[in-house]
């Protein structure tokens, strides 16, 4: 009994204090308006995409097939490490274009999922398992090789059901602009 009351007190005061120093940061994020610049000088969001603010870029799904054409997409069958190679320049061309590099990235949020085919039985139990700890092994063996020695980001990594694209690997994160964005 004691312990639960304990607990809900610390539960109160956490959401006061929440409440007290969020609100007023809360109110004064106003979007600017129409047709003004964000802070900074960067370019104005757009809802879902790549996008640099206050000297951040943030970038959404980066999967295998970003910036390749259709006559060039890799499919779920392919092997799963030409996916992540190939997600890894993706984002690596990602970040060069918004004025970054792969050793200014600061976090990496990574999706994995195993392949949806009529060809391939879906694993299941233990072997799943398994076949996602093959994947995650993958993964590190390739992105260790895209950083330069103790540069590499924070980085969470979870296996998901599906991914959109044909992707088995999807990236999703934020880097420090070091340099003037290249030109489009």
């Amino acid at each position: 009994m004691q312990t639960n009351t304990r607990r809900n007190f610390f539960g109160k005061i956490t959401a006061i204090a929440a409440v007290l120093t969020g609100a007023p940061r809360l109110f004064a994020q106003q979007a600017p308006p129409a047709g003004a610049s964000m802070t900074g000088g960067d370019a104005p969001r757009r809802p879902g995409g790549n996008h640099t603010l206050d000297g951040i870029y943030y970038f959404s799904g980066t999967g295998s097939n970003d910036g390749y054409g259709k006559d060039d997409h890799v499919l779920v069958t392919d092997p799963f490490e030409k996916h992540v190679t190939r997600t890894m320049d993706a984002l690596k061309r990602s970040v060069e274009h918004a004025g970054s590099n792969m050793d200014s990235i600061i976090h990496l949020d990574v999706f994995l999922c195993l392949p949806h085919a009529d060809s391939i039985t879906m694993p299941t139990g233990k072997a799943r398992f398994d076949a996602h700890k093959a994947q995650y092994d993958a993964l590190n063996k390739i992105y260790g090789t895209y950083f330069s020695p103790g540069k590499a980001p924070s980085r969470a990594c979870m296996a998901v059901e599906w991914i959109p694209g044909d992707s088995l690997i999807e990236i999703v994160g934020s880097a420090v602009v070091i340099a003037a964005p290249a030109e489009k």
